[in-house]
């Protein structure tokens, strides 16, 4: 459990908003990434880019959902970016994210867990480069929430 990345975040929107945070290419391109291919289904693309000049680089390519509940549940395979591709990328099976959400009285909770870190110095420099991204990523997230 201590290889898990965990982050939680509270949303001032309703559930199924706060889940299309994570399914709704549009969404993603503003909080995540700068292109995102994502089929919200058990099997759809899970791909998002963040330099789209070098797709084979630094982007989640030939990721693919592996679990889908609508408004509640994802799962979704993660690779990492170009530093640690050689290791992450090629592992099998990749890390996972999953992320749920639950309405709340006033707004809606997001639950995310990152796991699948293997246990050599290589991964936990990429795991505590991941728990630093995420962090970013989720204050992102909370401030084009409010915008909207």
């Amino acid at each position: 459990m201590d290889k898990i990345i965990y982050r939680t975040i509270n949303l001032p929107c309703d559930e199924q908003k706060a889940f299309q945070m994570f399914t709704v290419n549009e969404h993603l391109e503003n909080w995540l990434t700068m292109a995102a291919d994502v089929e919200a289904k058990v099997g759809g693309k899970y791909e998002l880019f963040w330099n789209v000049e070098d797709r084979e680089n630094d982007s989640t390519i030939g990721c693919k959902v592996l679990v889908f509940q609508p408004n509640s549940l994802i799962v979704f395979e993660w690779k990492g970016p170009k530093q640690f591709k050689h290791f992450m990328n090629n592992a099998r099976p990749l890390t996972n994210v999953t992320v749920f959400v639950r309405q709340s009285v006033e707004d809606s909770e997001i639950h995310l867990l990152h796991a699948g870190w293997r246990n050599t110095p290589e991964w936990d420099e990429a795991r505590q480069w991941f728990e630093k991204n995420w962090d970013s990523a989720f204050e992102k997230l909370k401030n084009y929430t409010v915008t909207l």
